[in-house]
């Protein structure tokens, strides 16, 4: 659910967590990069320590998950050892691999649906039988949802479809997939990261000269800068208040709401990423890059490799290829990507607005493909900007849908844009240019990036830590008192 939502009957909304931007994850950081390093030479301890460590972290927001993160990592380690076994003398998974994957895909599926979405189908079905006076045949369940279910699930998934296609040599030790699965950096939001990607890097010991400081200090410090100052002005500003009374503003100011959403979905979500990555480099461990410069997009494909990157490539993979993928008739092909997209609109949450989000993204994706093979000549020759301004407007109209609790509320923000002119005081030269800002900067040559960060990781020292404790306290001064739960936390 988007930040500023109530919870959905039959689901009550889960505890806070504990947030990057605070001070409890400052000090739990502190201690265990200080004791992760003291004792990186003994690997066990190291590990056995960071799985320790990540289950306190899920604990500090409902301690009795913890037993279901810990379950769900003992079971799909024992059907992932077994998957391992079960091939024949070709090196080929048996008919009975297939079988317990499906069995393991399906435990996990139903245990993801229990917590996620039984409130949102029994409540459906008690309305429709409700019409037909067939009385209350599903009880409807107040379901605390687990922080980080939506994840740990993907990548349980992830793990055991990879042993069965043999990209996986051999299965991970109970203490190494313990670790995958709960690596604390990744547990909440992702990014969604492969064995393949994660396993090699635990298996050896690396030494303090390999840690890349300078690199990942800067990425927690944009991390804060994003979540801490742009998404919660641009939330508290504008977009919180838009989208709960949408009448009590003119067309101008929802218009700008909905441009400030776009940017604070984005500041939230990639800074969470940034600050993730950044952690886990201070640790040793390299994830995979999450974002590049979404709405610099020149099509919804483009935008699909550059947003959330990591659950794109989850959803090729293991939904849209296994579905057919661009195999067979173009129908064929066009309902995959259709029902690749919807599915993962509602992965994002158990309502129907997620569906339309996904149902927008994935008809985008089904035109686009139709225009290019009708018109592959004509299309190229549009200027840039036109293919910019019609992408980021449909990524707009889609976040509209994402954003709204209600079909009803999606409606009348729909609607104020173009019934509602009057007078806009609640826009301020300040909010266009935050706004305006934050999207021109994924138009700045990624070079000028990597400058710099070279700069910075040359500078001594003592200029270092002086530049982030500046950064810090600008954050600090810049930043709303307390700090909001990031976005995705939710899902």
């Amino acid at each position: 659910m988007p930040a500023g939502t109530a919870a959905p009957r039959g689901r009550r909304r889960p505890k806070t967590p504990m947030l990057f931007p605070t001070v409890d994850f400052a000090i739990f950081f502190v201690c265990v990069f200080a004791v992760a390093w003291l004792i990186r030479p003994w690997h066990l301890g190291w590990r056995i320590f960071l799985v320790l460590a990540s289950w306190f972290f899920y604990a500090f927001w409902e301690p009795e998950f913890v037993l279901l993160l810990i379950g769900s990592t003992a079971v799909n380690w024992a059907i992932g050892r077994d998957l391992a076994q079960m091939r024949d003398e070709a090196g080929k998974p048996t008919p009975g691999a297939r079988a317990l994957l499906t069995f393991g895909i399906t435990l996990n599926l139903f245990t993801l649906g229990w917590f996620k979405y039984y409130g949102f189908f029994a409540e459906e079905l008690d309305g429709l039988f409700g019409v037909f006076r067939m009385g209350n045949p599903i009880p409807l369940k107040e379901i605390t949802l687990p922080i980080a279910i939506s994840f740990f699930t993907f990548h349980a998934i992830s793990y055991l479809v990879d042993i069965v296609r043999g990209e996986i040599a051999e299965p991970m030790s109970p203490l190494d997939f313990a670790l995958y699965l709960s690596f604390f950096p990744h547990l909440v939001a992702g990014p969604i990261v492969r064995v393949t990607e994660f396993a090699p890097q635990i298996r050896e010991p690396v030494t303090k000269r390999l840690i890349d400081a300078a690199p990942a200090f800067q990425l927690i410090l944009f991390g804060l800068f994003k979540k801490v100052v742009i998404s919660s002005y641009l939330s508290k500003q504008i977009a919180d208040p838009v989208f709960a009374s949408p009448g009590s503003h003119s067309a101008f100011e929802v218009i700008v709401g909905v441009y400030a959403y776009a940017v604070q979905i984005f500041a939230d979500f990639s800074g969470y990423t940034d600050i993730a990555i950044g952690c886990a480099l201070l640790l040793g461990i390299r994830f995979p890059q999450n974002f590049d410069a979404p709405y610099r997009a020149l099509s919804l494909q483009d935008f699909w490799r550059r947003w959330h990157m990591t659950l794109s490539r989850w959803l090729r993979d293991y939904l849209y290829i296994p579905l057919g993928g661009n195999r067979g008739t173009k129908a064929f092909i066009y309902r995959n990507l259709f029902i690749t997209m919807v599915l993962g609109g509602l992965w994002h949450g158990a309502a129907f607005t997620f569906i339309v989000w996904g149902a927008i993204h994935g008809g985008g994706l089904v035109v686009e493909r139709e225009l290019r093979e009708r018109f592959p000549g004509r299309l190229g020759r549009a200027a840039p900007v036109v293919h910019w301004l019609i992408t980021f407007h449909v990524v707009c109209l889609a976040w509209i849908f994402f954003r709204a609790e209600t079909f009803g509320a999606a409606w009348e923000i729909l609607g104020r844009m173009v019934t509602g002119w009057g007078a806009s005081p609640a826009v301020t030269p300040l909010l266009l240019l935050v706004i305006a800002g934050s999207i021109a900067s994924q138009f700045v040559p990624p070079r000028w990036w990597e400058r710099v960060q070279v700069s910075f990781s040359k500078l001594a020292p003592a200029a270092q830590a002086g530049t982030l404790a500046l950064g810090l306290v600008l954050i600090d001064a810049l930043g709303p008192e307390g700090v909001a739960p990031f976005i995705y936390f939710q899902f």
